[in-house]
């Protein structure tokens, strides 16, 4: 029974540096790939950009999904967020195990951006309930978190049973710290850095992480490891490190 997870938060920065200054993706997938992870959130996925594609020579032609996904994550979501005349960008979730259902749900607190919460339900064998994954990645405001963390909120009381194991994991934008505890407290979840270590990660900037932006939260699960990925090596490959924890289920 499959009662050890391995998972992964990460957001790409639409498969470029900072700045936009070099294309990354394949250093991207490479990082990932070592982490050996059975579930990766990821955020500010670029699946289709019409400029870029010309621009790097690198891009994949179906899109940036199913590159990062490829012989490794047999399945994959996307959430498509933000749409623009040159494409668009979003959440995703790549998963060695089924997906059986997924949908994403309008978060946005105002017009000027747009964001999204990917709901996605694996089928994790020998499990007597499917794992529910939420991947988001939340505004710059914080009026415009609480907002969005008061839908995620009622969102996850009407679509996930109360009993079902539930991650919750991605960009939460939240360096005060302060509207991720009232979510935590509200649906009885813990944050894997914090639970773990003694406080959320410094996630940003990845070559010298300061701030504290991206989470794990968790529910029906015991954090058995946590660790950041970071370093002046990030340059080349986003601007927010990566996040991986080893879970254990609680039967």
């Amino acid at each position: 029974m499959h009662n050890t997870l391995r998972i992964a938060t990460f957001n790409i920065h639409k498969g470029v540096t900072h700045f936009n200054a070099r294309f990354s993706l394949h250093h991207q997938r490479d990082l990932l790939r070592k982490l050996h992870a059975d579930i990766v959130f990821l955020q500010e996925v670029r699946d289709e950009h019409t400029t870029h594609s010309k621009r790097f020579a690198a891009w994949p032609d179906a899109g940036q999904i199913e590159f990062l996904a490829d012989a490794i994550w047999a399945d994959y979501a996307y959430g498509k967020n933000s749409v623009y005349p040159a494409g668009h960008h979003g959440n995703a979730l790549l998963s060695k195990f089924p997906i059986v259902k997924t949908s994403n749900t309008d978060i946005s607190a105002h017009a000027s951006e747009e964001r999204g919460m990917l709901h996605s339900v694996i089928d994790v064998p020998q499990w007597e309930q499917p794992l529910h994954t939420i991947c988001v990645h939340l505004g710059l405001f914080a009026r415009w978190r609480r907002q969005q963390l008061q839908s995620v909120t009622q969102y996850i009381h009407d679509h996930v049973p109360a009993d079902a194991p539930l991650i919750i994991a991605g960009d939460f934008n939240d360096w005060g710290m302060r509207s991720g505890k009232a979510f935590a407290d509200s649906l009885h979840l813990h944050e894997v850095f914090e639970h773990h270590l003694g406080r959320p990660a410094r996630s940003f900037p990845s070559w010298l992480p300061i701030l504290r932006l991206d989470r794990i939260y968790i529910r029906g699960f015991k954090v058995q490891h946590a660790e950041v990925h970071a370093g002046a090596h990030f340059l080349k490959v986003s601007d927010h490190a990566i996040l991986s924890a080893t879970l254990s289920r609680q039967v």
